[in-house]
Order: structure tokens, then C-alpha cells, then sequence
């Protein structure tokens, strides 16, 4: 394939999704309404809960008011769950009896807000998470029984098929939970430990198999990081690990992994690394305090919670192993390299008081519904008070603003939290096929550049080096190069430096975010119709939905031998003797149907999310993309057409696609006024219609940094997150769209 290095350019990418209504978008309550047709369905569902049955109670439901039946509901959970209380939380499953979801959601997780008298800790600590790794999106419901109101419960995303297909571009490969049938209260449970043996019925009670097969995969990483440290990032995800404890020890999550070694799922993707998924953060910011692995084992109080150290289990000998903290922090660039995580999240999310803001935004949405819910746990005032003041009932709740200044502080006093490198935007220089990437770095001893060639492979490391003879000018400069060969296409890279004090990455939320030099590439995945209604029917009049590939090139291409999938692991159909001619496109139907005429895949798209792949014959890699949730009869397509990222658009099946940045309205009847601009946190959108109305903030390198739902002609947005720049807000809904500038200072 020829490589085209004259139209590189450097884009910051984010590995998210691409959804246009999100139903866990945290603009609104969503009201959910179940309808049991026994009168004593609470003592059906009580005896489920105590015989450890699963069964489900059928019922009907409705939700925003689009009606379901034949659904079932169960309790979800164990501590939080009681015969005694009315409150209980609720796992339902939409397609019990028969295909159905809403939004492309199948499942809802509704938990019931105990152990937490703000209400805050769960949606605010996956909003957080999300932005450094995969994790579930959260928000707030409003739930009616028979028409009798039952409260506020919080509405969290499952981790499920849909959720792996959208992160790792498969859902069949080994997938556990963490989450023992008994908690040992003054044991190792799912420590990751040796401790269990080889046997995998050892397994059972401590590991929840959730794919078809994955117990040898989990011995081979138990045996690894217990007997042969050295050889850990064969069998997982190092940078996810270091997040996710970095996460914990920020939050004060102490019902996780770091505490009772729990509430984690295990996700092995196709390059055979486990990746830890977060999971059950309601008790973050300190409201679980019972236990730790280490010299708080008794517990710990408010005051000792504002200064745990962050490396509790490498300083000190731990009561039970903890070997996914100990045997990593035992690496001295994997401290660093964590250490570094935790400063980027405490910038980024306390230290500037983004968090208060946030915070209250979502007390002031929820504070009616709570105000009327009168099975919730605490009162009131107690929910008014949480935020800033500790809530005594059971054990003592610390205030949430109380508790993270004082960690805030504590923690940018910490060694290795200040004096590490500073990294300035990298630059790159092309000579026929090879690159040189060059970035100027102060204060750095050793220089990394990761680099892979597309957004699921591994992250290859080499040196930068600053000896003159890499492209770097003159020696001991302070600009550092490296030299990779061939390497021109589709290169997503990051760097990380470090001295003897302290590690920093470029950009800073690696890998999770990383620089893509897009060159581009011969074929593409151009546009993907994932719920396909009305937009285009096949020769068969069917409304599958479709794949469009464009030809980049001035020269007709043969795909003969080519693959297309649906998941990562395998090339599930092979394209016949067809060509795309010269920058053209072509269809490609996702439906099965393989034996209709034209161009027929064997697998179907998701709506609620999943990834696509195109190799060559050669089976490379050479373009994929992964999408979340998304809406009847729009698309998501490249923008500029056949070279650029990701955008939600109108569907245009074989032709160009329309620019999403202009500054335009495509239909004069969407007027909106944002105000003030330039702003430095909080804006104002004044507009003359919100119906069915979407808004996504890009920056001007077409990274989608946020998405949601407008619900008033007038309503406030927090921005406060942004950096100083330039952005784009598009709103948008099925038959209106304007673009408008954004500034912040």
C-alpha cells in the first residue's frame, strides 16, 4: 500500500465513543416506571434475594415514556440490598422474553443511593473516571412502582458485550468479575494472589466467569505477577492498572481493589493483556472506611483518610498481599509513571475546584427529587449538608469538599508529585517513508516515545535520544528525537520522560489520549449507519444497516481478499472480486444476508456500540473505528471526507461527507446566543428550540470532548474543564444544525 506522507498532520485523539442521544447523559432525571401485575411483588422478589435466586420477576415498564413488557427486574447486589427495606436496588432486564432495548441499552442498573447522603459519589466518580480509562457512564432516575414514587436511584451502565465491544473491539474473549460470593473480611478474596492454586473450582467464588472460557488466561496472570514480575506487561494492561489505583488512592475508593480486593472486572483483549474495569463506586470519596490491606486493616478515620499515602502497599508491609500494587510499585518508572496519573487527575479535577462546581450542578438537578423521595436513607438536610460537612449515621460520611481539599493539598506535597520533566508539543519530520518525532524536553534524564499503528495494537516503546545525531540538532540541547522507519501512516504515539525526582506524559492522559499523525491512508472506513431505519434500503428493500468505504487515491483499488468484522479478534467476512474505484465509495450491507445480491457482510452492527475493522490480504490492520450508542438514521462519518476523525452527521451513503466545523446554520429556524464568550467556566445557551436537541463540544483537532442533551430553551453549561483555547459547539438534531465558536480564558 503507498503511503501519502505529504498530508500528515498531528491530531490529539481521545479513545471514546460516538454517541448523539446518550441515555445516561447527566442534563436530566430519567423517569423510569415499573408496572407489577402481583400485588406482593416485593415478597417475590425478597424470596428470589434469600434462596441466592436469580429468576426475575416479569413486568411491564416504561421509560421517558416509551413503554416495555414483558421485562425482568430483580434485586442487583448484596450489602446494599434488604427484605427489611423498601428502597432495594434493581437489575432489569429489558430483553428477557423478546429482542427489545431502548436507546440500544438492554439492561438497567439502578442502585439505590445507600451509604451516601449527598447522592453525589457514584455519577460524579464515573464522570471523573471516564476520562483517563474505560469505564461506565452514570446518571440519575427517578423511579415510580405501580405509579407510587420509590425515589432517586442512580442509573449505571453495565458492563456487558456492548460496553467491551465499544473499548476493546470484541466481547468473546476472557471476561471476569471480582466480586466474592462471601467476603472475607480478614482475607486475600480477589487479590490476584497465589493463594487459591491452579484448580479453577478454587476459582468460582471469588471470580465470576462472564465469557465462555478464561480461567487458564487468569491462572497464567496470577502466576505471572506473583513468580515473574518482570514479564507483567505480557499479560496486562500496565498503564490501566496504574489509573486505576491511581483513581482509588485519589478518591479515597477503598471498596475496590485496594481495600477488600473487589468490585473489578478483568477484560483480556486480543494482544492477550488483561485490562482492569472500575466498577461499584458509590462509596468512593471516603464513605467506605471499613478495612484496607495494610496497616489499616481496623479502618481508618476522616482525618487519616485525607493522608493515606499513595503508595501504602510499596512503603509498607502489608497485613494481606496485594501483589497488583506491591509487585508493580516495585518498578521505580511504574511509580513514576503513577505518580504522574495521580498529579494529572488532581489537576485536572480538584485542584482547579472543577469538582465543586460539578458537584453542585448536579445537587441543584436532583435536589427536588430528593427533597420528595421518602424512602431514601438520610434526610434532607443531610443531603444538602454532605457536600461540604461531614453526615454522621451508621459511620461518620465526610463532607466531599471538606475531604479533598485537605487530600488535594496532602497530595501536591508528595514526593514525586512536583520536579518531574516538561514536555512541549512534539514535532516530526518526514524523509520518504521514515519519520523522525522530536519533542523539546526539560529537565528529563530518560525519554520514551510509545507508538502503534492503530488504536488496538500494542504501544511499541524505543529511546528519544538527545545526541545529535537523531534528527534532535545539536547534543545535551534539550530536544530529543527518535527514528522510526516505515512508519508514516496512521501513527498514534505518546511520550513519557522522567529524571531521578518525578515521570510526566505528553499528552497528559496516556494512553488514553495520545497524538495521531493521520496520514492517509489508500482505503478508509468513511461512514457507518448503525441503526438504519429509513435512510437507504438494499436491493432487497431492506433497512440493514451499512459500512461505506472511500478510495483515497487516484487509481481504481481491487478489495479481492480483503477483510471486514465486527470484532477485533476475528476476520469475519472476505470481501469477493469487487473494486472501489478512484476516489469513490462503496456500500457494504451489515445484515446477515449473504446470500442476497451485492455486497452482504455476515455480521450486524450494534446501535448501542461496537467497533469495525478492514484489513488487508495480507490480514493488517489498516483503519478500524469504535462507536457508542446511536440514534435511528444518523451516521457517523469522517469530516473532512475519507481523511479526518469521527463525526455524528446526517447520513450520506455514497457521497462526499459535509464538514461538521463551519460556522453555519443549515437550517435558519436553530437559533441559539452563548454567552459570555470568551468565558473562563460556566456559559449560558439561550435557544429558540430544544426539542430533540443534542450538543457536542469539539476542539479545533476534532477531539469530541463532551456530549448532551439539551432539556430548555435556557439553560447553564460548566466548561470550566476545557483549557485556554478555541472550541467548537455543535448542536444538533434530526433536521437542523449550527456550529458556533467557542473561547475560553
Amino acid at each position: 500500500m503507498k503511503l501519502r506522507s505529504l498530508l500528515l498532520v498531528i491530531l490529539l485523539k481521545s479513545v471514546s465513543s460516538f454517541a448523539q442521544t446518550d441515555f445516561y447523559a447527566n442534563d436530566n432525571i430519567r423517569e423510569v416506571k415499573f408496572y407489577f401485575s402481583q400485588s406482593n411483588w416485593d415478597d417475590l422478589l425478597d424470596s428470589f434475594y434469600i434462596q441466592g435466586d436469580e429468576n426475575r420477576l416479569m413486568a411491564s415498564i416504561s421509560i421517558d415514556g416509551s413503554p416495555y413488557d414483558s421485562v425482568g427486574i430483580r434485586y442487583k447486589g448484596y450489602s446494599s440490598v434488604s427484605i427489611d427495606r423498601k428502597k432495594n436496588p434493581f437489575n432489569v432486564k429489558l430483553d428477557w422474553v423478546k429482542d427489545q432495548s431502548y436507546r440500544g441499552v438492554d439492561k438497567l442498573k439502578l442502585s439505590n443511593v445507600i451509604q451516601d447522603p449527598s447522592f453525589l459519589r457514584e455519577a460524579m466518580s464515573y464522570e471523573i473516571a471516564r476520562k483517563y480509562m474505560p469505564a461506565s457512564k452514570a446518571n440519575y432516575v427517578k423511579l415510580f412502582i405501580n405509579d407510587e414514587y420509590w425515589g432517586v436511584y442512580t442509573n449505571v451502565q453495565s458492563v456487558n458485550k456492548a460496553f467491551l465491544r465499544t473499548h476493546f473491539g470484541s466481547a468473546e474473549l476472557p471476561f471476569l468479575k471480582a466480586n466474592p460470593q462471601s467476603l472475607d473480611l480478614s482475607g486475600e478474596n480477589c487479590n490476584l494472589g497465589n493463594s487459591p492454586g491452579t484448580d479453577s473450582t478454587n476459582y468460582y467464588k471469588l471470580y465470576e466467569l462472564k465469557s465462555d472460557y478464561g480461567y487458564s488466561a487468569l491462572y497464567e496472570l496470577i502466576d505471572v505477577l506473583n513468580n515473574n514480575p518482570d514479564s507483567i506487561e505480557r499479560v496486562l494492561n500496565i498503564d490501566r492498572t496504574l489509573w486505576m489505583h491511581a483513581f482509588n488512592y485519589v478518591l479515597i475508593n477503598f471498596d475496590s481493589y485496594i481495600g477488600y480486593a473487589q468490585n473489578y472486572y478483568l477484560y483480556q483483549d486480543h494482544n492477550g493483556r488483561f485490562n482492569p474495569i472500575l466498577w461499584d463506586l458509590n462509596q468512593s470519596f471516603a464513605s467506605y472506611r471499613l478495612a484496607d490491606a495494610s496497616i489499616y486493616y481496623n479502618g481508618f478515620s476522616i482525618e487519616q483518610a485525607k493522608t493515606i499515602d499513595p503508595l501504602l502497599h510499596h512503603n509498607n508491609v502489608s497485613v494481606y498481599p496485594r501483589p497488583l500494587l506491591r509487585n508493580l510499585f516495585k518498578n521505580d518508572s511504574y511509580r513514576k509513571m503513577y505518580l504522574a496519573h495521580i498529579r494529572t487527575i488532581i489537576e485536572e479535577n480538584f485542584a482547579n475546584q472543577w469538582y465543586k462546581r460539578r458537584a453542585q450542578t448536579l445537587q441543584n438537578l436532583i435536589d427536588e427529587d430528593v427533597k420528595n423521595d421518602s424512602f431514601k436513607f438520610y434526610s434532607y438536610q443531610d443531603f444538602k449538608d454532605n457536600l461540604n460537612s461531614t453526615v454522621t449515621d451508621l459511620v461518620d460520611y465526610p463532607g466531599i469538599i471538606d475531604l479533598i481539599d485537605d487530600r488535594t493539598s496532602y497530595m501536591q506535597s508528595y514526593p514525586g508529585y512536583k520536579k518531574g520533566p516538561s514536555i512541549e508539543t512534539p514535532s516530526y519530520t518526514v524523509s520518504g517513508n521514515d519519520l523522525f518525532i522530536n519533542a523539546r524536553v526539560t529537565n528529563g534524564q530518560v525519554v520514551t516515545l510509545a507508538y502503534r499503528n492503530n488504536s488496538l495494537g500494542l504501544f511499541e516503546k524505543v529511546p528519544m535520544l538527545d545526541d545529535g545525531m537523531s534528527n534532535d540538532g545539536a547534543p545535551n540541547d534539550g530536544l530529543f528525537g527518535a527514528l522510526l522507519q516505515n512508519k508514516t501512516a496512521n501513527l498514534e504515539y505518546y511520550i513519557y520522560a522522567e529524571n531521578d525526582s518525578a515521570g510526566q506524559f505528553s499528552p497528559e492522559r496516556a494512553a488514553y489520549e495520545y497524538y495521531i499523525m493521520d496520514g492517509s491512508i489508500d482505503l478508509v472506513i468513511n461512514e457507518v449507519a448503525a441503526s438504519n431505519k429509513t435512510i437507504i434500503a438494499d436491493n432487497q428493500g431492506d433497512y440493514d444497516d451499512w459500512i461505506e468505504l472511500y478510495n483515497n487515491t487516484a487509481t481504481e483499488v481491487s478489495l479481492k481478499g480483503y477483510y471486514l468484522s465486527d470484532n477485533s479478534a476475528e476476520q469475519k467476512w472476505i470481501f469477493p472480486d469487487v473494486r472501489i474505484p478512484a476516489n469513490g465509495y462503496l456500500l457494504v450491507w451489515a445484515d446477515k444476508d449473504t446470500m442476497s445480491d451485492g455486497l452482504h457482510a455476515n455480521f450486524k452492527l450494534s446501535s448501542s456500540g461496537e467497533g469495525i475493522f478492514l484489513w488487508d490480504t495480507s490480514k493488517l490492520l489498516i483503519d478500524n473505528i469504535s462507536f457508542g450508542q446511536q440514534t435511528e438514521d444518523r451516521t457517523i462519518g469522517r469530516s473532512p471526507n475519507g481523511t479526518g476523525s469521527f463525526f455524528a452527521m446526517k447520513a450520506t451513503p455514497w457521497e462526499f461527507n459535509e464538514s461538521v466545523h463551519n460556522d453555519s446554520t443549515t437550517d435558519k429556524s436553530l437559533d441559539a446566543t452563548i454567552y459570555p464568550n470568551p468565558t473562563d467556566g460556566i456559559i449560558t445557551l439561550s435557544v429558540n428550540k430544544f426539542i430533540g436537541l443534542h450538543l457536542h463540544i469539539y476542539d479545533l483537532k476534532g477531539r469530541l470532548l463532551l456530549e448532551q442533551d439539551i432539556s430548555s430553551k435556557k439553560s447553564s453549561l460548566d466548561v470550566s474543564f476545557l483549557k485556554s483555547g478555541m472550541y467548537l459547539i455543535y448542536l444538533f438534531d434530526d433536521d437542523t444544525r449550527t456550529t458556533k465558536k467557542l473561547s475560553i480564558h
